[in-house]
């Protein structure tokens, strides 16, 4: 059981390259086709009629400057595979919305690279919506990877945020070709104060187990009370097991086309400390 095709992002953000150094890390790692993706992005329409009839004088300009941005990234990438003599790689330039383009390229490929929106940066909010619509829409897991660091090791350690869902389950199956690899898989269901532990919890996570122990994933299961929220429990665990990746369902749904997600999903989106494989 392996990958066998990885999408990585790609842009002129200082992101990207903490971003496709560790997806030329996992392709060299497990011998997969590493597939670099630079959309262009779209020429926003401007708000006024004015502004649309000046846009259209400097279209083709503006279109120039968004192809010269892609390939400058493409580049960039193909230099660096050369470089860590990543064996299988391409590169696919694309005329379209960023959004969209990795949404539609992730339908080949098994896991999609992006990197996390920066903490307090300009473009912040976009690409916090950016990130939250690939992870929501795609049909692949998606590979979240701080905006900064450096990561030797990305699923030696994994610690898995359980909480008895379809979105949860869907991450751990779409997980498995990292946990049946790992050195130690820890999964945790976390309860706040007040809330009932089920009586069906304990069995439950104990037929989870077993379910790993079937493909080959020894893992250690356990149910803890936090009194932080859920991000912040899983900030901590991650901390004190020494972590290298996290795991996790992604809560979310469009209502009104809008994006709706869940606490922990956004929680951990916005400060994360170590890559996590989101699902939904």
């Amino acid at each position: 059981m392996n990958y066998r095709s990885l999408l990585v992002y790609l842009d002129n953000s200082p992101a990207c390259e903490t971003r496709s150094r560790l997806a030329m890390q996992l392709a060299r790692e497990r011998d997969c086709h590493l597939v670099g993706l630079a959309p262009t992005g779209l020429i926003e329409p401007p708000p006024t009629q004015a502004a649309e009839e000046a846009m259209a004088a400097s279209a083709g300009l503006a279109w120039d400057m968004l192809r010269d941005q892609a390939e400058k990234a493409a580049q960039a990438f193909r230099d660096r595979c050369q470089a860590a003599g990543v064996k299988s790689f391409e590169v696919v330039l694309d005329e379209s919305a960023q959004c969209s383009s990795i949404v539609e390229h992730a339908h080949c490929s098994d896991l999609t690279l992006v990197s996390q929106a920066v903490p307090g940066g300009a473009a912040f909010r976009r690409e916090q919506e950016m990130v939250e619509e690939i992870v929501l829409y795609s049909p692949r897991p998606t590979l979240v990877v701080p905006h900064a660091g450096r990561f030797a090791h990305v699923g030696k350690h994994v610690l898995v945020a359980w909480d008895d869902s379809r979105e949860a389950a869907r991450a751990v199956a779409d997980a498995l070709p990292l946990l049946v690899q790992a050195e130690h898989v820890e999964v945790v269901q976390w309860n706040e104060p007040g809330q009932a532990i089920s009586a069906k919890t304990q069995p439950r996570l104990e037929a989870f187990r077993r379910w790993l122990m079937w493909h080959g994933v020894a893992a250690s299961v356990h149910v803890e009370t936090t009194s932080i929220d859920i991000a912040g429990a899983i900030r901590s665990r991650t901390a004190d097991s020494r972590a290298d990746l996290v795991v996790m369902g992604a809560y979310g749904h469009a209502r009104w086309a809008e994006r709706v997600m869940g606490g922990a999903t956004r929680g951990l989106l916005a400060s994360m400390t170590v890559p996590v494989l989101m699902s939904h």
